[in-house]
């Protein structure tokens, strides 16, 4: 007979052999029985039951017989109720890939209710996790706990961040049977990884509308979480299930001054990164150059020198008259300005009197211009990088991309903030726009390559 134990994010089975176990498990001759990962619960006891051997599971100290029942009698969308049944056909465990405004959070609803087990919620900032929270809470009643936040407090439905669940999960990782990942395309980080694989929970869900990094990472999620088992891109929901939309890319020259700079910095980077012999587009080039950047004059030269032609692309002053006529064509519809960098948002901020967010806003202040933008009391506003991803802003119509990084992902979730659906600032259905200026000329004709690799970028 067996006996399943969890301690500290690991699970001991007593009285079993380690080649009875699956993989991960390994003698210990501290308490003489085998210890091995917390996530392959849902394994050791398939094996037991599959093999006939009788088993005690003092492991899992979640109810199995409380069901969990919505408070609501919304009904899905085709595609909603299709990504439950295959995650419910590939074992309830596995990732959703639906575009930003697709309703993610319904799904996740729907498979906490379908499993009726203690569910951990993960997601990646304080202000998502305040949005389950309210959600989890208006969507089953009862109280929903938090950990994180200055908040420690379990319920049967609890939200967390993942910096706290990486702290905390191996002490209560036997509390859940079924953990969310939100945005789960931050789960292959070290330390958030650790945090997966320190709970027994045999139910995973991962939810993301933009699943690859740039790493590649995302592979390592099939094994602790499970493979993608439903996706849906933003180009077969647009217009009946999110709002029509438009991609409009505009480009700008600079001036003879600026491009004189420009060139001249560009020059001392791509001379220095050639002496090297550093293949940037390579696997670790950027951190090869930073490497030896640091060890010489020519190469400090090199970096202040890459920060330099960037600043010039990114914040040249055609762009900024391009952006006054803009504003000027879109004034009125509630729109959101992009920058990639805190300097040319916080400008554009006192040229424009437009209300910025930034990394270094308080986190009362941004609630405060949020919910004014939502009711129409604040039109516009300018952001560097933080409103990428983990916030909801249905009323947002238009989206001005300054600048940017290469990434596929930051341009699909900028996207992404203005496809909710609904009545447009007129009245009438949405039609959004995503503007994106670039530089021609310059490095940013690359970048905006390679971040419209998605089949969500249609040219106009």
């Amino acid at each position: 007979m067996w006996t399943l134990r969890f301690h500290g994010g690991t699970l001991v089975v007593e009285g079993a052999r380690t080649d009875q176990l699956p993989p991960g498990f390994i003698p210990d001759d501290r308490i003489g029985h085998p210890r091995g990962p917390a996530w392959r619960y849902a394994e050791v006891v398939l094996s037991a039951r599959r093999a006939g051997i009788p088993f005690q599971d003092d492991a899992r100290a979640w109810p199995v017989d409380e069901p969990l029942a919505a408070l609501t009698g919304r009904v899905p969308r085709p595609y909603q109720a299709e990504a439950l049944a295959a995650w419910r056909a590939a074992g309830r465990r596995g990732t959703v890939v639906l575009p930003t405004g697709a309703g993610k959070t319904f799904v996740a609803e729907l498979c906490m209710a379908d499993t009726g087990r203690a569910t951990l919620v993960l997601a990646p900032t304080l202000d998502l996790v305040g949005q389950w929270h309210a959600r989890l809470t208006a969507s089953f009643g009862g109280p929903v706990g938090m950990l994180g936040g200055g908040h420690h407090e379990l319920q049967r439905l609890t939200v967390s961040t993942y910096d706290s669940a990486w702290r905390h999960l191996p002490r209560y990782g036997d509390r859940f049977g079924l953990i969310v990942f939100d945005e789960v395309h931050h789960l292959p980080a070290p330390g958030y990884l650790e945090a997966a694989q320190a709970a027994l929970a045999p139910f995973r869900l991962g939810l993301t509308a933009t699943l690859e990094r740039e790493d590649g990472r995302e592979g390592v999620l099939d094994e602790v979480l499970g493979p993608v088992v439903y996706r849906k891109e933003i180009t077969e929901l647009s217009g009946d299930f999110l709002a029509e939309y438009r991609t409009e890319r505009i480009e700008v020259r600079l001036g003879p001054a600026e491009q004189a700079a420009y060139d001249e910095a560009r020059q001392t980077f791509t001379t220095f990164v050639a002496s090297r012999a550093i293949r940037l587009g390579g696997p670790g080039g950027w951190q090869s150059f930073l490497r030896e950047a640091a060890r010489s004059k020519d190469g400090r030269a090199a970096f202040q020198a890459y920060q330099q032609y960037k600043r010039i692309a990114h914040g040249t002053g055609r762009k900024l008259d391009v952006l006054q006529t803009l504003l000027d064509r879109e004034w009125g519809r509630r729109l959101i300005v992009f920058t990639h960098d805190n300097a040319t948002a916080y400008k554009i901020s006192r040229q424009w009197l437009l209300p910025c967010i930034s990394h270094q806003t308080d986190v009362k202040e941004r609630r405060a211009i949020l919910d004014a933008f939502e009711a129409g009391e604040l039109p516009a506003l300018v952001t560097s990088r933080v409103l990428n991803e983990g916030v909801d802003l249905p009323a947002a119509e238009v989206a001005i991309v300054l600048s940017g990084t290469g990434t596929v992902r930051e341009h699909v979730q900028r996207l992404g903030r203005i496809l909710r659906p609904g009545k447009g600032s007129d009245g009438q259905e949405k039609q959004a726009v995503l503007y994106e200026i670039i530089a021609a000329g310059t490095s940013e004709e690359q970048t905006s390559a390679r971040r419209r690799r998605h089949d969500a970028y249609r040219e106009s």
